[in-house]
């Protein structure tokens, strides 16, 4: 599966760029005086964050959690796994979990819940892409870039088996 034939373009650079700035200046209004802990879920998050943060202009601190629900393929495995964890102690800090696409909600629902044991002083969640077609625990998006079909997709930092997300477009991979 490596031809760009198998996919269908859903949202281009340009419009993945305006919907980072609309959510950086979401974001900068809400954050300004508050020296937040971004935390970015690794490995689908780390160019969504990396645009997104240049264009933040007040204090930050930067950090990954990386978590694992996926096995090869296209469904998830069903178990969630905590590759890498939190190194900052969140007790008291505005905390922002940046996270590339929310679909069945578990893992990003399990991570909540993880750092909201943590007594972080405020605690929000900045989507890339929702999927609520595909939801089985509710989850709370307080910054959302675009609601996604129910389709795989890839590009931007979204993956197939470890492969696309270096595309500049999110894309839907075709059904074979």
């Amino acid at each position: 599966m490596s031809s760009r034939n198998n996919l269908q373009s859903l949202f281009s650079s340009e419009e993945i760029e305006t919907a980072v700035k609309r959510l950086a200046a979401e974001i900068t209004k809400d954050y300004q005086d508050k020296n937040p802990l971004v935390i970015g879920i690794l490995k689908g998050s780390f160019i969504f964050l990396a645009d997104l943060v240049r264009l933040l202009d007040f204090p930050l601190e930067i950090e990954f959690v990386r978590l694992s629900s996926y096995g090869r393929g296209r469904t998830t495995a069903g178990k969630l796994n905590v590759v890498q964890g939190l190194h900052s102690d969140i007790r008291g800090r505005d905390v922002l979990v940046i996270e590339d696409i929310v679909d069945t909600g578990q893992s990003v629902s399990f991570l909540m819940d993880y750092l909201l044991k943590k007594k972080p002083a405020s605690l929000r969640l900045c989507v890339l892409t929702d999927k609520p077609s595909r939801r089985q625990v509710e989850v709370s998006v307080d910054y959302l870039g675009f609601t996604v079909p129910d389709r795989f997709l890839v590009g931007y930092g979204l993956d197939f088996d470890e492969k696309y997300r270096n595309l500049p477009d999110i894309c839907a991979l075709r059904e074979e």
